[in-house]
């Protein structure tokens, strides 16, 4: 049987853990599990690999974990903190074991590779700068027929952010779920069923654009995997309190963890 990691590159919020400026006990804290690079993550299977956004951080995310070769990247939605590095990838498109240069495929909604055309437009130009950072744009269409990206099936799921409409990701028994404040019905059918779950929970507060602590568990409660991790948490939550604090199914993740899953199911 296939077997494939994922990796959490960052688990943090769109500022980061520990916050310019700021000194509470999150932010002064010792323990590496409370140092939250913004939010992405790395699926490795056989010898591919494919990055889920690629934010203010990219660069260092992917020397910490050694990505020599990065074979495309799943876009959740077009903010700063989700596509902000992807001008680091040109590393990839030109040195990284590639001849001759290779442009890297993008996988995202309409509205989000609009977001990189418009975030980076030197990339796009009709003679553009030698060096400039070269993608293959691939729309996708959540809750639509999955498609395939380096031999993997990939399921994107309609989650709602605020008023945008953005993408989650399935593949196998394992979902990805970044940012979200309302999933629908539907949507919800797309991901019951996986084995492991990774949601979002920003803080205990109510927040308009992301889950609260006690939504995300619900959320995972309705679908019942195996395993569940919280991700995009913000510095009001320490994370050995978390660990205290919550069942065995739910664990809240760290920068580095790494759990393996079946993207064949």
């Amino acid at each position: 049987m296939k077997t494939a990691e994922f990796t959490f590159l960052g688990t943090g919020t769109s500022q980061g853990v520990p916050m310019i400026g700021c000194h509470c006990e999150v932010c002064r804290s010792d323990n590496p599990k409370n140092k939250r690079l913004r939010t992405a993550g790395l699926i490795r299977c056989e010898d591919k690999a494919v990055a889920i956004d690629a934010g203010p951080n990219f660069r260092e995310q992917m020397l910490s974990a050694g990505v020599d070769r990065l074979d495309a990247i799943l876009l959740t939605h077009p903010h700063r903190d989700h596509i902000g590095g992807l001008d680091d990838v040109r590393p990839y498109n030109y040195y990284a074991r590639y001849a001759p240069p290779r442009p890297m495929p993008l996988y995202a909604t309409a509205q989000t590779l609009q977001g990189v055309k418009e975030n980076f437009p030197y990339a796009f130009e009709a003679h553009p700068y030698p060096g400039a950072p070269q993608f293959i744009l691939n729309e996708i269409e959540p809750n639509a027929a999955p498609f395939r990206v380096e031999g993997l099936s990939v399921q994107a799921i309609a989650i709602r952010h605020f008023q945008m409409d953005i993408a989650a990701f399935r593949i196998g028994d394992f979902c990805y779920i970044t940012d979200a404040s309302e999933i629908s019905a539907e949507s919800a059918d797309l991901i019951r069923g996986c084995r492991i779950l990774v949601v979002n929970a920003l803080r205990r507060e109510p927040h308009s654009s992301h889950f609260t602590l006690d939504q995300a568990v619900a959320f995972i409660e309705t679908i019942k995997p195996e395993q569940a991790y919280l991700t995009h948490i913000g510095h009001f939550m320490e994370h050995e309190a978390l660990c205290r604090e919550l069942p065995e199914h739910i664990k809240p993740a760290y920068d580095g963890l790494t759990v393996t899953f079946n993207p064949e199911q």
